[in-house]
């Protein structure tokens, strides 16, 4: 009976896969394909990150053996103390003056930022559209096309060596008064702006006590993005700073390679500087953008999406 029946089983014809079954089987492998082609990529991204963050640890001759490997605690140490003893300390200085700049900037950015972004944004004066299509025109303008202009304007003011001049120029940022256009022509109730001109209050009044309120958004945007903008910024430090005393981070990182005995070993230079003493100087230097986009995620998280949706 139990092989009659085995029989007639095998006999049956075998029912086709249905096009839901199939749907599923491609999902599935799919899925895997994507799995795999991702991994693949953030290990391609991670590998040289992590290797960075371990370099410190390690010695020059570990260095040299390649692959990532944890070194010690006093190798860390010891690559900091000839860090610190670079030119005399020089270091810390470059540190200081590019917090003090960078700072400087970032907060006339805002200052400036905000207030332009919102007359644009709720404001009908003459010259409003011209007015932002410059401020997008600027925004696409490489900084290297005013690099020259810029350089011959403070050096007939003779502020050369001053941080003034980059403070000024940092803190003229037109991508933050874009964002701060953005933020208000999307963000800002129209009705609240016409509740305040009802309730008597003048146009300043409307911006300090309701758009102002409202624009913490905003101002997280554009002092995060107009610090990091100042930390990274290269070219400009380099031309209008030449003296290595008020150079900043971005320029030291660069007299620092090329002094380092992996470049130039004819360098006389009373500390030797080589892979893992650079790669805790770019760490160093990576630090103050990642704490201050770990104290405003917050904030960069919802002033992302500030506008996507309207209603």
């Amino acid at each position: 009976m139990t092989t009659d029946t085995a029989a007639q089983d095998a006999a049956m014809p075998t029912q086709p896969a249905t096009p839901q079954s199939r749907a599923i089987k491609e999902g599935k492998f799919g899925k895997v394909i994507r799995t795999i082609v991702m991994s693949v990529v953030a290990i391609a991204f991670l590998y040289p990150i992590l290797a960075l963050l371990l370099a410190p640890t390690r010695t020059e001759h570990s260095m040299s053996l390649g692959g990532i490997a944890v070194g010690s605690l006093s190798n860390v140490q010891f690559a900091w103390a000839q860090i610190v003893g670079f030119d005399n300390g020089m270091f810390l200085q470059w540190f200081s003056n590019t917090l003090i700049m960078v700072v400087g900037g970032a907060v006339l950015a805002i200052i400036l930022s905000i207030p332009s972004g919102y007359a644009m944004a709720r404001l009908r004066f003459s010259g409003r559209n011209a007015l932002i299509f410059a401020t997008l025109l600027l925004m696409v303008m490489p900084n290297t096309v005013l690099t020259i202009p810029l350089f011959l304007e403070v050096s007939a003011v003779h502020l050369l060596n001053s941080f003034w001049p980059l403070i000024l120029i940092f803190g003229f940022y037109p991508f933050g008064v874009y964002l701060s256009f953005i933020h208000f022509k999307t963000a800002l109730p129209m009705e609240l702006v016409e509740a305040g001109r009802m309730d008597g209050l003048s146009e300043s009044g409307i911006f300090f006590r309701i758009a102002v309120p409202l624009a913490r958004q905003a101002v997280a945007l554009v002092g995060f993005f107009g610090f990091v903008a100042g930390w990274t910024n290269f070219f400009l430090p380099y031309v209008l700073l030449p003296q290595t005393q008020s150079s900043t981070l971005a320029v030291g990182l660069l007299q620092m390679i090329s002094s380092s005995q992996l470049i130039n070993p004819e360098e006389g230079l009373n500390v030797q500087l080589y892979m893992p003493e650079l790669a805790l100087a770019a760490v160093v230097t990576m630090l103050p953008v990642m704490a201050i986009f770990i104290a405003a995620q917050r904030y960069l998280q919802r002033g992302a999406m500030v506008g996507a949706v309207k209603g």
